[in-house]
């Protein structure tokens, strides 16, 4: 079997799969390696929404990888974090953790498309979540008074945590649920802190957390990346609130939106895989992305990069 799986899409190699020499387990986004006290996370190409893969985006994984160490860097003095080192342009070395099986959602502002998003809960009547009550006569994308936090299992389909259960979950120690909420509040705030000289706004992200070695919580996946979070520009907003127009997007979003008008992703048995031009323009807007943040510019690497794992691991 080759190491790499890769597909051309307009000339642009895409990372669509990974068979390196180590036991693995295959998620909907990352390849995650087995290596001894740690693991190898390599970010393909793959792009999925609506609990489905739907195709592959050309330097997706790349931007992933290099954004996640970039906010890890940043953010180390909130909270410690797994991340050791990058290996390649979409892969890093992590320390093992045990995760903790719940994603903690931090929102600023009421919108989504999917079923558990905080707009389609609203529309559908809901009032309260996780503890926090919103208003009445709320608009899409609208910012709200405060950030909240709307934590979720990690089922194959999330399911909303009420704040009776995040108090009962039992891999959670007493004053544990209040150290996590406490840090998310911190992360999502200074990212915003650190995004305004951009003109960007986080308006939601996902947060993941395991226990270390020790036992010590410390945050691990992914971070503030265009997959786990909602990117718009500021000035942008306030023109799409008074036009009642969707923001523009520099994330999955895209994605979602095309689907949500074109098809039914809950219903409809098989999804198309995206058009050209739609992969053209999630792909434009990652690498836009990275570059409004981290202020560099993004280097392009060909997807068969990750080739040089399979010895150069072996050294460590």
């Amino acid at each position: 079997m080759k190491l790499i799986e890769t597909k051309l899409i307009n000339q642009e190699e895409c990372l669509v799969s990974t068979h390196l020499p180590w036991p693995c387990y295959h998620g909907k986004v990352r390849d995650c390696y087995q290596l001894k006290d740690k693991l190898l996370l390599v970010s393909t190409d793959r792009i999925s929404a609506f609990d489905r893969i739907l195709g592959v985006i050309p330097y997706k994984g790349q931007v992933l990888t290099q954004l996640s160490a970039w906010w890890f860097e940043k953010t180390q003095e909130i909270i410690a974090n797994h991340f050791i080192k990058l290996i390649t342009p979409n892969s890093m070395l992590v320390k093992c953790c045990q995760p903790l099986p719940i994603e903690v959602v931090v929102r600023g502002y009421i919108t989504g498309t999917t079923q558990t998003s905080l707009w389609t809960l609203y529309q559908q009547g809901q009032r309260e979540f996780a503890g926090y009550r919103l208003p009445e006569h709320l608009s899409k994308n609208q910012p709200l008074a405060t950030p909240i936090i709307t934590p979720t299992t990690k089922d194959i389909h999330d399911r909303p945590l009420s704040r009776l259960e995040l108090n009962t979950l039992p891999f959670l120690q007493a004053g544990e649920w209040e150290m996590i909420e406490k840090t998310a509040l911190a992360l999502y705030q200074f990212a915003n802190q650190l995004l305004a000289p951009t003109g960007l706004i986080l308006a939601d992200t996902k947060y993941e957390f395991g226990r270390d070695k020790n036992g010590k919580i410390i945050l691990i996946d992914e971070l503030h990346t265009p997959d786990s979070s909602r990117y718009w520009s500021l000035e942008n907003l306030k023109k799409s609130l008074a036009n009642q127009l969707e923001p523009e997007s520099f994330d999955k979003e895209i994605l979602r939106l095309w689907y949500k008008k074109h098809t039914n992703p809950y219903q409809d048995s098989e999804l198309p895989e995206p058009p050209l031009e739609l992969i053209q323009t999630v792909s434009a807007k990652y690498q836009q992305l990275y570059q409004l943040i981290t202020q560099q510019i993004f280097l392009k690497e060909p997807a068969s990069c990750v080739e040089s794992l399979a010895s150069s691991l072996n050294k460590l």
